[in-house]
């Protein structure tokens, strides 16, 4: 019976936050002093913050386990939907002045834009219930592998909330720390967010202008080509496609290469243009891609191939549910 009562106990904790005494940790105050040092940040006022966190084990265990570790035919099913659709052509809308104006600032597709708020938060409806300085203290702290990144995300954030005000224990997001409407983590805010609606502030968490500009002006500052495809179905036939199958996501390969090898693309397009040839898994087959720059600009905002593709398949199908049903109209 005791021991029951203690695995119980053990379930139960785990379940929820552990408080830890952040204080008594050498890398949080190590921390503290390089805030204290490099930005002038008052070392009480970060000893405080600190005080309140609250570190979680079910952070560790999401991050552990992201849906990108997922084959393609089960990664798309969880993005590709009807009601995802439905609502995507609701929001372009919606929003249709703030996001043509968008398109025409930054040269971004609508639609790209739309597809990447779709996947991040359901059009802003799902932005995320984690404490952010939680996830980025369990992160920077508690997370080896990983903890250089989250270490300097949490600078970024802590130095965010000085310059807007906030206090750090109030955003909630994702359990990376992203944030807002567009999920842009602390670095990505500082770097590329914008006051898109010149009311004077920016505001990713509640402001779908701010939120829509944002990701165009992201987009366009990591190399987006306007009017240039960004992927393109290839038939491989019986080539062995393993050697050309490498690894990174940046175009590395001339496609007359590939094209002299037996892999050809299904659209015409320049054999002078780099590529990356990706596959993607099927429950019976493999389909392969031929991935250009703007393809390479998606998986800047989360780097994986299968993101990329949800975002591009979704944002085509958002498109075309638009403009198939009266633009007049939102979706349901």
């Amino acid at each position: 019976m005791r021991i029951r009562l203690i695995t119980l106990l053990l379930i139960f904790m785990s379940a929820f936050p552990v408080f830890a005494n952040m204080l008594e940790r050498p890398a949080v105050n190590d921390f503290i002093h390089t805030m204290a040092a490099k930005h002038d940040y008052d070392r009480q006022a970060l000893r405080q913050i600190f005080a309140k966190v609250m570190l979680s084990e079910r952070i560790i265990a999401a991050i552990s386990k992201p849906a990108e570790g997922l084959p393609w035919y089960k990664y798309k099913a969880i993005f590709l939907t009807p009601d995802r659709i439905r609502q995507g052509a609701g929001f372009w809308h919606s929003h249709r002045a703030v996001l043509q104006r968008a398109h025409e600032t930054y040269g971004v597709p609508i639609e790209i834009m739309v597809a990447i708020i779709g996947v991040e938060t359901r059009y802003g409806k799902n932005k995320g219930t984690y404490k952010v300085i939680d996830s980025l203290s369990t992160l920077a702290f508690n997370y080896p592998k990983r903890s250089p990144f989250f270490t300097r995300e949490l600078e970024h954030y802590l130095l965010l909330t000085q310059e807007q005000g906030i206090d750090p224990h109030a955003l909630k997001g994702s359990y990376a720390g992203a944030m807002g409407i567009p999920q842009f983590i602390s670095s990505s805010y500082r770097a590329y967010a914008v006051d898109f609606d010149d009311d004077g502030k920016i505001n990713i968490w509640d402001n779908p202008a701010d939120a829509i500009g944002s990701v165009g002006n992201y987009f366009a500052r990591h190399g987006w080509q306007p009017g240039e495809p960004v992927i393109i179905r290839a038939d491989v036939g019986d080539t062995n496609v393993q050697p050309f199958i490498t690894r990174g996501l940046e175009p590395d390969s001339r496609l007359a290469r590939l094209v002299n090898n037996g892999i050809k693309p299904q659209a015409v397009i320049s054999e002078a243009v780099s590529v990356k040839l990706l596959r993607f898994e099927n429950k019976d087959d493999f389909e392969y891609w031929l991935a250009l720059k703007n393809f390479y600009v998606i998986t800047r905002y989360n780097h994986s191939a299968l993101y990329a593709m949800a975002v591009y398949q979704l944002a085509g199908q958002i498109k075309q549910h638009y403009l198939n049903h009266d633009a007049n109209q939102p979706g349901q």
